[in-house]
Parts: structure tokens; C-alpha cells; sequence
């Protein structure tokens, strides 16, 4: 057995799970575990905040269904994590987090960055809401066998973050180890629904005279993608993704009808609320995408009856009643529909399908909606006419990323993605600033594909010092940043509910605003351009697309327009103030 470090078991450890990069930011507690990977073929990537670190490794995994490493000192750079390991946690996206902690003889001394007034070195009650577990290696030996076992509970069953404690001491202790292989501790085949349940669920779906499937973020994890397109196709259903599964079928399917929900399409809500039999796959079923279960809005379960598919029983049936709950991978499961019902029935056709027409022609009326928006060449530009100049620059293959806020309302509705993992956004957690270090990690899980990433001036401004990660490592991703001065969405939702005169620290002043040309120039970006007539985005777009390197490209997108986001076809329950 080798004799190694704390630090080279780590690295070694990586190595093993094909690891292909660490990212973080290093300090006092975490010097001996970085200074392995001087001699380890993981790439070290060096972001400037470490909420940065978690969201890169989040847009990696969501690009690529891979996870990274994440590594921070103790204390403050271990908290700094605490948004991204949520953001992840959420939306179940692995990866590993790497803490840095007290030395073990020290624990409870209240040294220097220690949280410990609850209990010693406390910081992992910290990690434990937000992560799926959270290990302390308080021995070297123990080492070998705690990697093992976070990369395991990050990849099994619904994924999600993980979080390793390892003491200053522990990383520079030695120790002959045995590394273990990481297939031995995986499974080899995914869990399959039970056949009666497969069954009851095909004869309900056989039965349907109007079937709707709704695939949620657990079929893009299982790659269950060629499953519900098949599927769907057997049953001519409609497609009702959840954002989370945005590419789970190309947009330009005859099959695929948008989004349910607040900001879901025309015709997702008209189809999804009079389903007679509804087949969620690896969905949650939230409040935006359910109006806020209001009943017949975007649902309406019951009458509809609703067949639900999740890895975590937990999620079949929280929010609305079952008429068949299966527990399997979404993959299996779907396929094992498909091949029932196969058997069972041939292949509905589109010829004098009233159903089939019906779903063409509320969908040929959301196109209409959207293309208005689109075309509109109004001077400033709205956020649809930015995004369809994006549309029209960027390649079938090209990976949009986007954050919370007014961008991420349009986008996800609005924006046509024709393949997997080609849509990065933060769904449940709805992080402000998450995707401008997504979109670097999805750059560097997709090296052939072009990543933009579209921010709104706000949002890009909490996390804006990643470009500068962007440019050291010299990764090519490209911001479309759409500047309407402010915090449009919250500004607009405080107009909705209490009129102009009471809008309050929602806007910006627009002659000490940020010049994102100028912040380009410091952080070293060697393409960044301001446009403002419409006409000509397409062109700057190309332009930024083709540099080889980082590029900033600034809309100036309208302020004042509270219908400026995305169009509204659903409900939202918010409380309201009592008089």
C-alpha cells in the first residue's frame, strides 16, 4: 500500500472517479489538501469568490451530468459555499464540497475561523440542510473510505452535493492507504418500477383520450430524453417539460407545447389543466409551475388523473393526489411504459386526430404571442427582441445559460434549445447571479459548443468577478447582459401590488450606473460591445461568438415597461398586504 497524505488521497481519490477539475479558493485551512494537486492530473481552477466555485461546478454537471470538486478554507470561505451547495441541493445537481477545519487536538478552542459555541467545529451543522450529507475526517485512514462514500450519496438515487470536513491536520497527516475503486460502490443497473404498477399505469394511459406527459428535472438527470420522445410519439401526447427539463425534447417537436405554470405557455396550461390522465416523470410539482395549485389554472388533479414517476418516493404525491405512483429511475420507468404499451396498443396516428390538431393549433397561437414580442424592433429593445437576436446567432448546439430574474422569466418560456443539457438554470433556489460562473463550468463540460450566458444587470453584478476567472483560465464563454437598470422583476411585483409611488430600492440611478464597457476593459475581456439599436444585435452577437475568448455584449433593454419579462399566462400566490 502507498503511503500518502491526507492531501494526495484526496487528489488520488479524484483521479480515480475521473475527476477533471478542482475549484476553489485556497487559505490557512486548506493549503495541505491543495498542495497534492501540484503533482495530480486534476486541473486546479482558480474562481474569485467561492460562491463562484459551487455554481462553476454546478453549470459543469448540469452540462455534462459529471461532478466536480469544490474546495474552500475554514471558516468564511467555507460559508461562502453555503448559496451554491443550496442552489444545487434543490435542483439535485452532484458535486463534492472540500472544507477546510480546525485540527482535531484544537477542536472547541475557538481558534481562528472555528464555529464552535454550539458544539466544536460546528461548521458541518452548517452544510446539512443544504447538502444530502455531510462527512468529518477526523483520521487520515478514514479518508479512502469517507471519498468513497460522498461521491457514492452524491451520484445515488437523486442526486445532489455532498460535504467533506477535512481537518488541517488530517490533510497533512500520512498514512498507508488503500485507495478503494469507485465501481464496486455503484450500482450496475438503475431501479425499475414495479410491473403492476408499470401495468396500471399503461392501461390508464391506453385509456386516455387526452394525454399529457410532464417531464421534469429527473428525467434530464437519468437521461431519459430518447424515452419520453419515444413516448410521446407512441401516445401523439403533448410535452409539457418543466424548466428544469428544458431540451427533454427538441422545441421544434410537433410534440412539444411549452411550459405549464405562472410563466408557462398559452398552451401548456390550456392542454396540461384539461388532461384526463397526467404522466409526471422525476417532477415536483412547485408552486410556479402549478399557478400555485390553483385549481384548473395549470392543473386540475383531480378530475385529472395523475400517474407519477420519481427516484425519491418522497415526491410521488406530495403535492397532488396519485392514481398510479411508480418509484424507479425515470429512464427505466419511462421505457418501461413505452414497451407496455407497445404491446398493448398500436401507435396513435395524426390523421383525423382531433387531439393532434388541437395541440397544433394552441401552440401555432403561443408562436404567434412570441414572435410579436420577437420582431419588435422598438428602440429601447424589449428582452425578447435581445434573446431572439441570441436564437438566430447562436447554433442548434449552443448552451444558454441564465439566472434568476427578468432573463430567466424570458428565457425559459420563450427561448427555443433543440438538445439536452443545452438549457443551465437555476430552477428551484432561483440564485441571482448563478450563471456567470454556471455558464464557464457548462464551457467547460461542452468545450465544442458555444455558451452564453444572458444576465441582467443586477443579477450579473453579484457574481461579476468570475469573468475574471474566465479570463486567466482563458475559457471561452460569451454574457449577453440585459441592462434595464435595476431589479426589474422585484420592481415590477412591487408595481403590481402597490402601485408606482410605493416602488422602493428596486432601481437604479441611471447616470451613476455601472459601465459594464469599463468593468470589460479591467477585467481583461478583449470583446465587449454596448448595443442599442435591435437591428444590430445580431451582428455584434455573431462577432462575440466568433472571438476566441471571454466577451461581454451589453443591451440596453427597456426599464419602465412592468410587462417587460415574461408574458404572464398563470397565477402566482404572493401575500398580499392587510389595510
Amino acid at each position: 500500500m502507498p503511503r500518502l497524505n491526507g492531501g494526495e488521497i484526496i487528489a488520488k481519490y479524484l483521479e480515480k472517479e475521473g475527476v477533471e477539475y478542482l475549484v476553489g479558493i485556497p487559505g490557512h485551512g486548506s493549503t495541505n489538501l491543495l498542495d497534492a494537486f501540484n503533482d495530480s492530473e486534476v486541473e486546479v481552477i482558480q474562481p474569485r469568490h467561492e460562491e463562484g466555485a459551487t455554481h462553476l461546478a454546478d453549470g459543469y454537471a448540469r452540462a455534462s451530468g459529471d461532478p466536480l470538486a469544490v474546495f474552500t478554507s475554514i471558516g468564511p470561505g467555507a460559508t461562502n459555499t453555503v448559496t451554491g451547495a443550496a442552489t444545487a441541493y434543490v435542483d439535485s445537481i452532484p458535486m463534492v464540497i472540500f472544507t477546510g477545519a480546525p485540527q482535531t487536538h484544537e477542536y472547541g478552542e475557538g481558534i481562528l475561523q472555528e464555529i464552535e459555541r454550539q458544539k466544536p467545529g460546528d461548521f458541518p451543522s452548517v452544510m446539512e440542510p443544504v447538502t444530502k450529507q455531510s462527512f468529518v475526517a477526523d483520521d487520515v485512514e478514514q479518508l479512502p473510505r469517507i471519498l468513497r462514500r460522498a461521491f457514492q450519496v452524491a451520484l445515488s438515487g437523486r442526486p445532489g452535493p455532498v460535504h467533506v470536513d477535512v481537518p488541517m491536520d488530517v490533510q497533512g497527516a500520512a498514512a498507508d492507504v488503500e485507495l478503494p475503486e469507485p465501481t464496486q460502490s455503484r450500482p450496475h443497473s438503475r431501479p425499475g418500477g414495479d410491473p403492476r404498477t408499470v401495468s396500471d399505469a399503461a392501461e390508464l394511459l391506453e385509456e386516455a383520450e387526452r394525454p399529457v406527459i410532464v417531464p421534469g428535472g429527473g428525467t434530464m438527470l437519468a437521461e431519459a430524453w430518447d424515452e419520453v420522445q419515444e413516448l410521446a410519439e407512441h401516445l401523439q401526447a403533448p410535452v409539457i417539460p418543466t424548466f428544469q427539463s428544458k431540451g427533454i425534447i427538441p422545441e421544434d417537436h410537433d410534440l412539444f407545447v411549452g411550459y405549464a405554470g405562472w410563466i408557462g405557455s398559452t398552451a401548456g396550461n390550456e392542454l396540461a389543466s384539461n388532461a384526463d390522465v397526467i404522466l409526471a416523470v422525476g417532477c415536483r410539482f412547485t408552486d410556479m409551475h402549478t399557478s400555485s395549485f390553483e385549481e384548473g389554472v395549470s392543473f386540475e388533479i383531480p378530475p385529472s388523473k395523475l400517474i407519477h414517476v420519481d427516484i425519491d418516493p418522497e415526491e410521488i404525491g406530495k403535492n397532488y393526489p396519485v392514481e398510479v405512483g411508480i418509484q424507479g429511475d425515470a429512464k427505466v420507468v419511462t421505457r418501461q411504459i413505452t414497451e407496455e404499451l407497445q404491446e398493448r396498443m398500436d401507435p396513435v396516428s395524426t390523421e383525423d386526430n382531433e387531439y393532434y390538431d388541437e395541440i397544433q393549433g394552441l401552440w401555432e397561437e403561443w408562436e404567434s404571442m412570441v414572435a410579436e414580442r420577437w420582431e419588435d424592433d422598438a428602440v429601447p429593445m424589449s428582452i425578447s427582441r435581445a434573446i431572439a437576436s441570441l436564437r438566430n446567432a447562436l447554433p442548434r448546439d449552443g448552451v444558454v445559460v441564465s439566472s434568476a430574474g427578468q432573463p430567466q422569466e424570458t428565457v425559459n418560456p420563450e427561448f427555443p434549445v433543440y438538445e439536452p443539457r443545452t438549457n443551465i438554470s437555476c430552477g428551484g433556489f432561483s440564485t441571482m447571479g448563478f450563471g456567470v460562473s454556471a455558464a464557464i463550468g457548462a464551457k467547460l463540460a461542452k468545450p465544442d459548443s458555444p455558451v452564453v450566458d444572458v444576465e441582467g444587470d443586477g443579477s450579473f453584478m453579484m457574481c461579476n468577478q468570475e469573468v475574471a476567472c474566465a479570463v486567466q483560465h482563458d475559457i471561452d464563454v460569451n454574457y449577453l447582459i440585459v441592462n434595464n437598470h435595476g431589479w426589474k422583476s422585484i420592481r415590477n411585483l412591487q408595481v403590481a401590488k402597490y402601485g408606482w409611488d410605493r416602488v422602493l430600492d428596486t432601481e437604479f440611478d441611471e447616470e451613476t450606473d455601472i459601465d459594464f464597457m469599463s468593468m470589460a476593459d479591467g477585467l481583461g475581456v478583449e470583446f465587449a460591445e454596448r448595443v442599442v439599436k435591435p437591428e444590430n444585435l445580431d451582428g455584434v452577437l455573431e462577432e462575440a461568438l466568433a472571438h476566441d475568448g471571454p466577451a461581454i455584449v451589453e443591451a440596453m433593454v427597456e426599464p419602465d415597461n412592468p410587462d417587460s419579462g415574461a408574458i404572464v399566462t398563470g397565477e402566482w400566490d404572493l401575500a398580499d398586504l392587510e389595510k
